[in-house]
């Protein structure tokens, strides 16, 4: 795909993003506080989607412009949905469709978006850093949605959200996060969301796929790499399994589906045996029977499904928060 992206980089580079107001684009440089306002808010959207009519006038009359340059299922059709609800507009562009195509720039794509009207940009791109890129030369509200191996903060921030509800406090919660850490935006969120609440967190993976400083990916102190899966599992009070993302991988990384299944791929029997009240979450898409079995799936310890929902209260969170100050209107 052509690209004229300076700024942006296939590889994340945590420290040297720094904080660019008004806009989602990382957990590592949302406060505390600011998290546990938008867990606060989305948690009071729940009640709009139990509802008969899932509506509510709060963004009437802006638009939401969403720009999906990789493929999204949960992402991008929980934004769509989440600012239909908040009753705002939505266009959705996709790499396959847009002028970057043709040779247009990403920042030119997004300023053409500015002039057709959109007030808020979403993004989901395969370069790290893109939406910072934009946040810094376009005059819009920017909202990462996930951008190469460097965050995606809306998952991280509904992963909290679900757990949040189960417990309350993350203070003095261990939670194991399994698979391909190395590739994976959702585990840089994740992490960094964790670790800012208070909970420790274990990461267990083959050693291709865990970052060469997992230490660098949360707050001093609560991140540690096992040595062993038991050792990840054990005492554990949620377990995170990732996807493993084959598409962003170089060859040789893992020796065989079969072997990452056999030695990394989490089974009924293995939580029940470690972490037998642990929950198990997932982002999606799950791989069924190399991440996570069947069983696995099904078992009532698993928040994969309510994971989706409160995805969707999340982004209405995110996008209350980003365009409240323009919007004409509240409720």
């Amino acid at each position: 795909m052509p690209t004229v992206l300076q700024g942006a980089t296939n590889q994340a580079q945590p420290g040297q993003d720094g904080p660019v107001p008004g806009h989602l684009l990382s957990l590592r440089e949302t406060p505390e506080e600011e998290i546990q306002g938008l867990l606060d808010l989305a948690f009071s959207f729940l009640e709009v989607l139990e509802r008969e009519v899932k509506k509510v006038p709060t963004l009437r009359g802006k638009v939401v412009a969403c720009a999906f340059f990789e493929p999204s299922t949960r992402t991008m059709k929980s934004f769509d949905l989440a600012a239909r609800y908040l009753s705002a507009d939505v266009t959705t562009l996709t790499g396959e469709v847009s002028s970057v195509a043709k040779g247009e720039s990403l920042e030119d794509t997004a300023r053409a978006l500015r002039q057709m009207g959109a007030d808020c940009l979403v993004i989901r791109h395969p370069l790290s850093g893109a939406a910072h890129f934009l946040a810094r030369r376009v005059d819009l509200p920017v909202i990462n949605a996930g951008d190469g191996r460097h965050e995606h903060p809306t998952q991280g921030l509904l992963d909290l959200l679900t757990l949040r509800e189960r417990w309350g406090d993350f203070r003095g919660r261990k939670v194991a996060i399994v698979g391909d850490v190395l590739h994976s935006r959702v585990a840089r969120s994740d992490i960094w969301g964790l670790t800012k609440l208070g909970a420790e967190v274990c990461l267990f993976g083959p050693p291709t796929l865990l970052p060469e400083r997992p230490e660098l990916l949360g707050l001093p102190g609560r991140v540690r790499v096992a040595r062993s899966l038991p050792e990840a599992l054990e005492g554990a009070d949620a377990v995170i399994a990732l996807r493993l993302q084959r598409e962003r991988q170089k060859r040789g990384l893992l020796p065989s589906l079969e072997e990452y299944a056999s030695f990394w791929g989490l089974r009924k029997e293995i939580l029940d045996r470690w972490c037998p009240e642990a929950f198990l979450l997932h982002p999606g898409p799950v791989n069924r029977g190399l991440e996570l079995d069947g069983e696995a799936m099904e078992a009532p310890r698993s928040l994969v499904e309510e994971q989706v929902r409160r995805g969707v209260a999340v982004r209405m969170a995110v996008l209350y928060r980003v365009l409240a100050g323009r919007a004409g209107s509240s409720g």
